[in-house]
């Protein structure tokens, strides 16, 4: 899929950022991996930490205050932040719980966020979030996000 992606985003002109939490850089891998990926990967923050998040990608204390580390809003905030601090043209960002702690009865072990940002000639816009429920153990939850962030930037393209 990661091929897909650099297929897509070289037709497009675009180059790629993501913003990562519960991947660990995992997304920024897969891609990196992909022969030629120079021409279509822009960069990749890793922001494990809530703290990162907000020096790195301009995450509000608001937001996490109100919402949370693993919510629609932050995921928002992370992929509309890797743009701004970046010359991609597009973005994915991926909060979540990996397991095996970490969950609760509102945000189960595996439950992801996601949100797809492009850069427009005026702007910055989130075109799609999404939330899953991973199955698996930790590593299984880390690859169905990764899949679900490219597939997911393949169909922000398809639209474009």
């Amino acid at each position: 899929m990661a091929r897909e992606c650099g297929v897509a985003l070289l037709k497009s002109g675009l180059r790629f950022a993501t913003a990562e939490s519960c991947t660990g850089g995992l997304i920024a891998s897969t891609c990196t991996a992909v022969p030629g990926s120079s021409d279509w990967f822009e960069c990749s923050f890793v922001t494990y930490r809530i703290a990162a998040k907000q020096r790195l990608l301009g995450v509000t204390d608001a937001t996490l205050q109100r919402w949370g580390a693993v919510s629609e809003p932050t995921a928002k905030e992370m992929a509309i932040g890797a743009l701004q601090r970046s010359d991609a043209g597009i973005a994915v960002s991926v909060t979540g719980v990996a397991g095996p702690s970490g969950g609760d009865v509102a945000t189960p072990i595996g439950t992801v966020w996601f949100a797809w940002a492009i850069r427009t000639a005026n702007d910055i816009q989130v075109v799609q979030t999404a939330r899953h429920v991973l199955p698996g153990d930790r590593e299984q939850v880390r690859r169905g996000a990764v899949a679900t962030a490219l597939a997911g930037v393949l169909a922000c393209l398809a639209s474009s």
